[in-house]
């Protein structure tokens, strides 16, 4: 399983990797997209949106289901990775290259996983 040591992880199967103590790039884990299957349609939030640490930010079709995607903050969506429209399989290619949205003036975060922990905790979902 690939995991980089710097990011943190959910267990709602998503990555944060901090830019500043108050930006982050959110994505899907590549536990998450292997599970998924390919994916053919991405639904993202708008820039200037608002995202709740907890609440679903979007959500991603694969071929298999429809899924949510957790925001892990609470804070302002600052830009969104506008290529995984028309680009979706990105996230199944290079799932720690193909981010999903910047959050800004981050003011609540969820409980975050190392890439160890997440590990264990994804073995377990198994």
């Amino acid at each position: 399983m690939n995991l980089p040591k710097s990011m943190v992880f959910t267990k709602s199967h998503e990555w944060v990797k901090f830019l500043s103590e108050d930006t982050a790039l959110i994505g899907l884990s590549d536990y998450a997209q292997d599970q998924m299957g390919s994916l053919v349609f991405v639904n993202l939030p708008m820039v200037g949106d608002e995202v709740i640490a907890g609440e679903p930010l979007g959500d991603v079709e694969s071929v298999k289901a429809v899924s949510d995607v957790y925001s892990p903050v609470t804070g302002t969506v600052s830009r969104v990775n506008e290529e995984l429209l028309d680009a979706p399989e990105s996230i199944n290619q290079d799932p720690y290259a193909a981010w999903l949205v910047e959050v800004s003036d981050i003011s609540d975060r969820d409980d975050f996983l190392s890439a160890t922990e997440y590990e264990e905790f994804c073995l377990k979902e198994e």
